[in-house]
C-alpha cells in the first residue's frame, strides 16, 4: 500500500533519475527531435519535486493534480501536456484514497495512459512514450490480476516499459517531429519512451 509520502517519494526519485539522465535524453532527442527533452524534463520534474516542500497536501489526488499542472506549465513541447495529462488523469481514480493498493493504482495507471492516448492520439508502434507505457500497463494488470502486490506489479511494469523502450529503436516514427525524418528516424531510441520508462522505474522503487 502506498500513501501520500510514498507518492511524493516517487516524484522525488523520478526527478533525481531524470536529472542524472538529462544529457542522455537530450542526446536521444538531438538525433530525431528538438534536442530539448532532457532539459525540459529536468526542469519540470525538479519543479514537481519541490512541491512537497512548498505546500502541504491533504490527499494523494490533490498532490498528483498539482504535479500534472506543474508539468503542463514548466515542460515545453508536446511532453508537458502529455505528462501533465497523465498525472491529472492518474489522480482521478485515487480521489479519497489514503492508502493505494494494486487495484486502485491499476485503475489510475490505466486512466493516465488513456489520457495520453486521448491527447496524443498515439498508437502502438508510433515510436512514442506510449510504446513504453502500453506494455507497462499490460504487465501491471497481468501481475496484479495474478495476486501480486503493488511493488511486485510495478516491477513487472518497469521491466515491460524498458523492453518497450528498447523496441522503439528500429521503429520508423509516425508521430511528432521525428516523423519528419521518415526512415531516418529508425535506429534511434525514442526519448519519450525513455523518460516514460524512468517514470515507471521510479514508481517501482518507491510505491511499495
Amino acid at each position: 500500500m502506498a500513501d501520500l509520502n510514498a507518492f511524493q517519494s516517487w516524484i522525488s526519485a523520478c526527478s533525481a533519475s531524470i536529472d542524472d539522465r538529462a544529457e542522455d535524453l537530450t542526446e536521444l532527442d538531438r538525433a530525431i527531435g528538438d534536442a530539448d527533452h532532457g532539459s525540459n524534463m529536468k526542469r519540470g520534474m525538479s519543479a514537481c519535486a519541490q512541491l512537497a516542500e512548498q505546500e502541504d497536501f491533504s490527499s494523494i489526488d490533490a498532490y498528483l493534480k498539482k504535479v500534472g499542472m506543474t508539468l503542463v506549465s514548466t515542460v515545453g513541447g508536446a511532453s508537458g501536456p502529455l505528462y501533465g495529462t497523465f498525472f491529472l488523469r492518474l489522480a482521478g481514480p485515487l480521489a479519497a484514497s489514503e492508502d493505494v493498493g494494486p487495484r486502485e493504482f491499476g485503475q489510475a495507471l490505466r486512466a493516465g495512459v488513456e489520457g495520453i492516448v486521448a491527447r496524443g492520439k498515439a498508437e502502438a508502434g508510433d515510436k512514442t512514450m506510449y510504446d513504453a507505457l502500453a506494455p507497462a500497463l499490460e504487465a501491471f494488470d497481468e501481475a496484479s490480476g495474478s495476486g501480486a502486490g503493488l511493488g511486485e506489479s510495478l516491477q513487472a511494469a518497469a521491466q515491460a516499459a524498458a523492453e518497450g523502450r528498447d523496441a522503439t529503436e528500429p521503429m520508423v516514427a509516425r508521430k511528432g517531429r521525428a516523423s519528419y525524418l521518415g526512415e531516418r528516424s529508425a535506429g534511434h531510441q525514442d526519448p519519450g519512451a525513455t523518460s516514460a520508462t524512468v517514470l515507471i522505474e521510479a514508481a517501482a522503487q518507491t510505491l511499495t
